[in-house]
């Protein structure tokens, strides 16, 4: 199969027009009529990943975060981008990432699997985007759904910690002793935070919440902050899923390496 027929399929679920203006998703290194042997997932491109498609003999990781964001002014190997670059290049290893077309996409995106795994139903985009649809994908920001039955706080936050397989929850006070409306971002979303109270939730799961900012959720909803990598980690399985309905046969793997550049103690 040519890298092209992959990455249209998945720009068809996940148009690049739904991405944000300073993203980068797309092919990054590759040429699209390359025969693909085999396709790596991962959350992050990095050497270690890269090394891991060379070692299964594939010539393509699939990445949620784009490995480049703005333009490369050299190839020295000075920083871990430029030797993830030069390394996929010198070993023809074609690098795509998927980034917030998947996280703006309301059905099957990243946002979705959050919810998924935490048990959410009747979910709507927290902030959808207006405007004309490519292939009838409906765009937006952040979901929004109810559990099941409510939950005492302090049980759905550890809850949460077991479903969403994360050691640590930096969260507000609560606003009521039981949670019922839930909405998620997956990633940076504190940008969200003012709609997530206008729709009167009970709790905003997200990550990358600053100090000061957890001021801003002022007595009107429990902010849960669960870490970048550990809201995003599920949107490997995510795009295997997606790759799988299309092409069952194709080779793939989920990385084993852990790029979360955090650690914990």
């Amino acid at each position: 199969m040519k890298l092209a027929e992959l990455t249209q399929y998945l720009e068809a679920h996940a148009p690049l027009e739904y991405q944000e203006s300073y993203d980068n998703s797309g092919l990054i290194t590759g040429n699209p009529e390359m025969e693909i042997t085999g396709a790596t997932i991962s959350l992050d491109a990095t050497e270690a990943v890269v090394d891991e498609a060379i070692e299964a003999g594939y010539n393509l990781v699939i990445a949620h975060h784009p490995i480049v964001f703005s333009g490369l002014k050299r190839f020295t190997g000075q920083n871990y981008v430029q030797r993830t670059i030069i390394k996929a290049i010198r070993n023809d290893i074609a690098i795509y990432a998927i980034h917030t077309n998947l996280d703006n996409v309301i059905q099957d995106g990243v946002n979705n699997k959050i919810a998924e795994k935490i048990g959410l139903a009747d979910c709507r985009a927290l902030l959808p985007y207006p405007g004309d649809l490519i292939n009838d994908r409906p765009r937006g920001t952040g979901l929004i759904g109810m559990l099941t039955a409510p939950q005492e706080w302090s049980f759905f936050l550890e809850n949460l910690k077991q479903k969403m397989q994360v050691g640590v929850v930096r969260y507000t006070r609560p606003v009521s002793m039981t949670v019922s409306k839930v909405a998620v971002c997956g990633g940076s979303g504190s940008f969200l935070l003012s709609r997530a109270i206008a729709e009167r939730a009970d709790v905003f799961i997200t990550a990358d919440f600053k100090y000061h900012e957890f001021f801003d959720a002022n007595d009107r909803i429990m902010i849960a902050d669960i870490g970048h990598y550990e809201s995003e980690q599920f949107t490997i399985e995510l795009i295997k899923q997606l790759i799988v309905k299309k092409f069952s046969n194709f080779a793939l793997r989920s990385t084993k390496i852990i790029t979360n550049p955090i650690n914990y103690l």
